[in-house]
């Protein structure tokens, strides 16, 4: 198992390969996108969230708002280390975290028509290869923490 600074030196590293790779696939701007994702999936979105972790020690005092996902999800299950499944987890939290904040600003007369879903839908239908793009990044920082971490 990596400690957290091999994770950040990884991540680091490849971020700039996968982006090219990205921008191959898909253009220029997705493989921005995608390399940015990269980074944040692996510096401050990694599934060692669970964990008093230097990843968790980035979100600064925000930290606190990972407490919950803390306590119900142990460290390297499948719902944190799980392919595929532990970044769906994380991104479930973050957007559950969205919709209660937008919830409780509403009444305050802010983002009136504005829901979570409804920005991510419009985003998808409008810009598939960024957001694509987005979420393979995003996944791909997790693997290579799954990797150095030594698992399947």
């Amino acid at each position: 198992m990596a400690s957290g600074k091999d994770h950040d030196k990884s991540t680091r590293f490849w971020a700039a390969p996968f982006a090219i790779g990205i921008g191959l696939l898909l253009n220029i701007q997705s493989g921005l996108i995608g390399g940015a994702a990269f980074l944040v999936g692996g510096l401050w979105l990694s599934p060692d969230l669970d964990t008093n972790s230097i990843a968790i020690k980035r979100w600064g005092i925000l930290q606190h708002l990972w407490w919950p996902y803390r306590k119900l999800i142990p460290h390297r299950s499948f719902l944190s280390h799980g392919p595929f499944l532990g970044t769906a987890v994380r991104m479930l939290y973050l957007f559950i975290l969205c919709s209660l904040l937008i919830f409780l600003v509403k009444p305050l007369g802010f983002l009136t028509s504005f829901t979570a879903t409804h920005f991510i839908k419009e985003l998808s239908q409008q810009q598939p290869r960024k957001v694509l793009a987005a979420l393979i990044g995003l996944e791909a920082s997790a693997w290579l923490h799954l990797i150095k971490d030594g698992d399947p």
